[in-house]
């Protein structure tokens, strides 16, 4: 039918894009292979949109014009999709579907680590500065539902901004959308479940410069390896302003932990003082600092107002998240450690001795840059998944105790059983969570509600 869409996904991206494809009104059909919650069925039913969860039913799908898939699926790998490409109908994601209607400036950031971070940070400094600003995408909030909340309401479309964080899944389904102010905070090895080589992965990350032109700005971690090797075979007309904590001269951003960032665009230097900022500390939060607060002077902001926005920042949850203490041991939820290089940050940052929470679906993990931080530190590991035998083998003779369970009550009770005053019991998983969880923050207040019936 030329004016059916499909939705395929039923979480909070697949409900903001059947919302938006209802209001400009095409015919809508969501499907879920899964069950769908009950607070976003009620949605769907509210609306009057249609949809089936448990099943794909091929009669309803195919006869589509176009797709909007989540994120999480892989086209090489459903087979509805795989059909669908035969049949040569269009497939995309929400961020290309509800990009095609917002009219707004487009801040988009990804890479492997600290992407979460960097949008939250880039939306308080901006918020906190007076601009006309909404935060989105793989962070929790449905990039679809704001630019619906835009159309239905045209006074919220003067200098509206939209900070968006674009997972390599997300930026993977995307064609014609165009960011104009895009930031790669680093590359490290991730999604080779789905990639299959890091090469593929690479190339992922750098589509957030698919259609950027010369009045673009592309921000960089240049300290990271994998972009600064791929940097030579990228063809971008967009400015390039790279970032870096080391004080070479460039034309961009560099940083001193504690003390400044100095940030350097067309020869004006400005410089930042982050001495009073207490909430998001160590090296790879002032990666996420020099990243956003160049955001902030592209767009105008005062040096004044960026530095009230890092001091009023509070890091989003789950996040190296402090929950609490039993027993003189302190519970830490760091659920959104989903790479090997979010958790070397976590196990550089707390000096304490270990139990390590690990574990979930592997993404190709290799767990070898982690044995010198795990001797002598990780006391206990605690495997939190449907298959652990990989993780439990990458670290056997290099952690004393390893342990195995899908009950996170029972993680609790180790903890309690094997820790010590003064130990920090970490949740910091390295997998992700769709073995167990339906995501990271389940699994994240799953771990909270564990520890509060045993505080």
């Amino acid at each position: 039918m030329k004016n059916k869409i499909v939705i395929l996904g039923g979480g909070i991206s697949g409900v903001g894009s059947a919302l938006l494809a209802k209001f400009l009104k095409f015919e809508v059909f969501l499907s879920d292979i899964k069950e769908i919650s009950n607070e976003l069925k009620e949605i769907l039913r509210i609306n009057a949109i249609d949809f089936e969860e448990k099943q794909h039913t091929a009669s309803k799908i195919l006869d589509a014009f176009e797709i909007i898939k989540s994120p999480g699926i892989d086209p090489k790998k459903s087979d509805i999709l795989i059909n669908a490409k035969k049949l040569k109908i269009s497939i995309i994601g929400e961020i290309e579907f509800a990009g095609r209607y917002s009219k707004a400036k487009m801040v988009c950031i990804t890479g492997t680590d600290g992407k979460t971070t960097t949008t939250s940070l880039t939306y308080n400094i901006l918020k906190n500065a007076g601009l006309n600003v909404q935060i989105s995408g793989n962070i929790g909030y449905s990039f679809a539902e704001k630019v619906l909340f835009e159309l239905q309401n045209p006074e919220s479309q003067l200098n509206l901004i939209h900070v968006i964080e674009l997972s390599s899944f997300m930026l993977d389904d995307m064609k014609n959308f165009k960011s104009d102010i895009s930031i790669l905070t680093n590359i490290t090895q991730d999604h080779l479940d789905r990639y299959g080589k890091i090469e593929n992965y690479v190339a992922a990350k750098f589509q957030i410069l698919r259609n950027m032109d010369k009045n673009g700005f592309f921000i960089y971690g240049i300290d990271s390896e994998l972009i600064e090797n791929n940097l030579v075979e990228i063809e971008t007309e967009a400015k390039e302003l790279p970032f870096s904590i080391y004080p070479d001269e460039f034309d961009g951003v560099c940083g001193v932990e504690n003390e400044s960032i100095l940030i350097q665009i067309d020869n004006k230097e400005t410089e930042i003082d982050i001495t009073k900022v207490v909430n998001i500390r160590g090296t790879h939060n002032l990666y996420n600092m020099m990243a956003a607060s160049t955001v902030a002077l592209v767009l105008g902001v005062e040096k004044s107002k960026i530095e009230s926005g890092l001091i009023s920042y509070f890091p989003p949850t789950h996040r190296q998240e402090y929950c609490g203490k039993i027993n003189g041991i302190t519970f830490i939820n760091d659920s959104k450690a989903t790479t090997i290089g979010a958790v070397k940050v976590a196990l550089e940052t707390f000096t304490e001795p270990l139990i390590w929470i690990a574990g979930g679906k592997d993404k190709g993990n290799d767990y070898k840059s982690l044995y010198p931080l795990v001797k002598n530190h990780v006391k206990v590991l605690l495997c939190l998944g449907e298959n652990n035998e990989k993780i439990m083998q990458s670290f056997a003779g290099k952690i004393p105790i390893i342990k195995e369970t899908k009950d996170l009550n029972q993680i609790v009770e180790w903890c309690l059983e094997f820790g010590k005053d003064g130990d920090v019991a970490l949740l910091s998983p390295a997998c992700a969570s769709y073995d167990l969880f339906d995501n990271f923050e389940q699994r994240g207040n799953k771990f909270k509600e564990a520890i509060k019936k045993y505080s």
